[in-house]
Order: C-alpha cells, then structure tokens, then sequence
C-alpha cells in the first residue's frame, strides 16, 4: 500500500491492516521538500501502529526534480499559502509515477493490490476514477499481471477520513508543504485542509504549528474554511530550457 506520512494513507493503512493478513507499506521518495519531515513522522506512526499485520516499511525511488526544477515543490520556496486552495498544489505526472512503479514493484512480489489514500476532493486529472481504471489495464498490459488498484476512500472528505481515525495518533502524521523542523508550518495551503478538516469532523487538533493561520484556526464556533477561496489559482511546473539527471 502506498503510504506517505500524511494523514489519510495512516488511516488507510490501519484499515488495510483490519482487512488483509499481510500488507507492505511503500513509500516512494520522490526527491521533494517535504519527504524528510514526512518519512520521519511515518516512522513515528508506524511503531505506534504495531501491527502484526504491517511489514518492514519499503522504499522505492521515482525522482521528479530533474523535471520539476526549481519548483516551490522542490526548492520550498513560496509555497502555496493558507488560502491558496487545493488547485495550487497540483503536481503534473505526480500520481502516474507513482502508481506505474509501486505497482511494478507489487507485481514482482505478487502483491495482487495497490491502495492508495486519494479522497474525493481531488480535482487533477490523475484522480479520477477512470485515471486509476486505465492505470490498471496499462500495468496488467505492461507486466502481464493483473493488480487491482483499490482507491477506497475516493467517497471521502478529509474530515470524515479524521472521524474514522479517531482513536489514532494522527498528530503523528504530516500534512504540510513547507514544515519547519518537523512542524507544520501552518501557513500552507496542505496545513490549511487539515486545520479546518479536524474542525469540521469536531475532532481535536492535536497537530504541532509552527505558526501562521493554522495555529489560530477556532476550537469552536462557525466554520468558514478557505474563505478566501475564490482567489485560489494553480501552480504549475513550467517547462525547463535544460535537464539535468539526478
């Protein structure tokens, strides 16, 4: 199952854990800015997790920064801000490179199926139902082995994935574009989605800001998230002049 340190692929990952006998977390480093908080806070998951149910975490590679350059996705720099919205993180070719190598990787060692933590909120054309359909015919083509690509919280908004994890320690994991030290920073558009999503599902918030507007979300009283979200605009990876391998 493809996991990150964020919070939806934790709670996926117990629910798998419930549901088969064995399952193999992968996460895939990708060379981006917040990889290293991100696998720290996954570590720290995993062995509060303790499932007999859960493998050796694995490691794959699928760099992006010789394509991506000096994108705020690699450099950090002017990261998408708190009222950015979700249009502003979007990352071309991001979940194409994910699923075509974890799932070479899943049938080289006969693991019949790839989950991921995607929710219905994603608006990039690698989210769609019919991505991950397509995704599953090319890898069974490709590797001569069919793999089911299992997406079971597509339904999803964030805060109902919090309701149904409740009882983890989601301050654990990281959801944040730019984190400071291993802190979210609070004053990214990722923060953002996660302080009014434990808002929303009147969950505490036990996550550690740094700061910024994350840090000052209300504990209580009317919920108004992203209000400024009609100025949301997308961050796009422009196009290189020269390439240079990793």
């Amino acid at each position: 199952m493809l996991v990150s340190g964020g919070l939806d692929s934790a709670v996926l990952l117990r629910e798998f854990a419930r549901r088969y006998r064995s399952v193999q977390p992968l996460y895939v480093r990708a060379g981006l800015r917040w990889e290293k908080a991100e696998i720290a806070c996954l570590r720290s998951f995993l062995r509060a997790l303790r499932s007999p149910r859960l493998l050796p975490l694995a490691f794959i590679d699928a760099p992006m920064s010789d394509l991506y350059g000096r994108h705020w996705s690699t450099s950090g720099r002017r990261a998408p801000g708190f009222y950015a919205g979700d249009a502003s993180i979007y990352l071309p070719g991001r979940n194409l490179s994910l699923l075509s190598k974890a799932g070479t990787f899943c049938v080289m060692r006969r693991i019949p199926v790839l989950g991921s933590g995607i929710l219905n909120l994603n608006p990039f054309p690698d989210g769609t139902r019919g991505f991950f359909r397509a995704m599953e015919t090319a890898l069974l083509r490709g590797l001569g082995r069919p793999i089911r690509i299992r997406t079971p919280f597509r339904g999803l908004a964030k805060d109902e994935v919090i309701r149904r994890g409740n009882d983890l320690p989601l301050h654990l994991t990281l959801s944040c574009a730019s984190p400071r030290r291993g802190r979210h920073c609070g004053r990214c558009c990722k923060c953002a989605e996660r302080a009014w999503a434990f808002r929303r599902a009147g969950v505490p918030d036990r996550t550690d800001y740094a700061g910024g507007p994350g840090a000052a979300v209300p504990v209580s009283g009317r919920i108004s998230p992203w209000p400024a979200a009609g100025r949301a605009r997308t961050t796009r990876v422009a196009a290189k002049k020269t390439t240079r391998a990793r």
